[in-house]
């Protein structure tokens, strides 16, 4: 690809790329306190709610949305992680990257690596298992939030019984750490619903401008299976499928409810992150955490931006499975697993 090309491919792509990633946060400004949101009534919370909890949102019956650039030219946008064993490759050419669709290969338009500003959203299990370890899985959530850059932006928002968000997008650390540490540990686990809600937030707001576009990403750590939630899991991940946020989860294992307790909760984030592209973990210490968070960090800062044109011309809203691989000998590659095609209904 010459050099003209590829500046015409990434100008379309800026051009477009607020449509292609539904949407995103704006660019960072001062931090605001935190917001009282309330459910649609078609999905209140219990009575007796108080502000700030949010409740889960009824699932969208709208036909799920293609990536459609304005000039009519739909294109799939791919987040992809590259290693060799557990080393994470950051020189790759576009050459060295094979793109299938259901089995049919596929022409890259758009490639770029480096590291692209990211909107991250961190949740926080705060139900009554936590108590004792909260104060370390803080810690290891303040110098998380310690590693953004400049440009990055994060919401923290906790659950137990109920979803709170603390603080909203900021690339403002001492905000950030100010609504980490305010979290307490109480009451039951909603984490069905602490995710629903978390893909949702990433979605409300667009960029206004290319340097405001950003990778999104969610950061979950939890201890234990979903007791409370309103929303199904399956609603979940549909939800999770449908957008393009990468769902890293950390399931932290309770020292006295074994495996039995956590089996739920194991599948669950296990799928989470796999239909997403990226890793999930499963330390049996909470001292653990803030290595975790220090290697989703480099993750996020090492992955590539693929973007090709489906040549699949059905417009039936089916799901397409797609695969990425890489020619270098040792390399392998992590993306999300797929996404549902143009034209559909639910």
């Amino acid at each position: 690809m010459t050099r003209s090309h590829l500046a015409a491919c990434a100008g379309v792509l800026a051009a477009g790329w607020v449509t292609l990633t539904a949407q995103q946060p704006p660019a960072p400004a001062p931090a605001q306190p935190p917001t009282t949101q309330q459910p649609p009534p078609a999905a209140a919370p219990p009575a007796g709610q108080q502000p700030p909890v949010v409740g889960p949102q009824p699932p969208a019956t709208t036909p799920p949305q293609s990536q459609v650039f304005r000039g009519g030219v739909e294109l799939v946008s791919l987040n992809v992680t590259a290693m060799d064993g557990a080393r994470y490759i950051t020189d790759l050419t576009q050459d060295e990257f094979e793109v299938f669709e259901d089995g049919a290969k596929q022409q890259i338009a758009f490639f770029a690596r480096g590291q692209q500003h990211v909107a991250l959203a961190v949740l926080l299990d705060t139900s009554a298992s936590m108590d004792e370890r909260l104060p370390t899985a803080q810690e290891a959530a303040v110098g998380f939030a310690r590693r953004l850059k400049t440009d990055d932006t994060m919401e923290v928002i906790d659950f137990d019984s109920q979803v709170h968000i603390l603080q909203t997008f900021t690339a403002d650390q001492s905000a950030l750490e100010k609504a980490i540490r305010e979290t307490t540990a109480n009451g039951s686990t909603a984490l069905y619903n602490a995710v629903y809600i978390s893909l949702k937030e990433l979605k409300k707001v667009k960029a206004s401008t290319v340097e405001d576009i950003r990778r999104q990403a969610i950061v979950i750590l939890s201890d234990g299976d979903d007791t409370s939630s309103l929303v199904e899991y399956d609603e979940v991940l549909d939800l999770a499928k449908r957008s393009e946020t990468a769902i890293y989860a950390i399931g932290l294992r309770s020292p006295s409810g074994g495996h039995r307790d956590f089996k739920e909760a194991e599948f669950v984030l296990r799928q989470l992150s796999q239909e997403t592209g990226v890793r999930v973990f499963f330390p049996t210490s909470v001292a653990e955490l803030s290595k975790i968070y220090d290697q989703i960090a480099e993750e996020l800062a090492s992955q590539y931006t693929l973007a090709y044109t489906s040549k699949n011309s059905l417009r039936n809203g089916a799901w397409r499975r797609v695969v990425v691989r890489l020619t270098r000998p040792g390399a392998v590659a992590r993306t999300r697993q797929g996404y549902y095609g143009p034209g559909g209904t639910r």
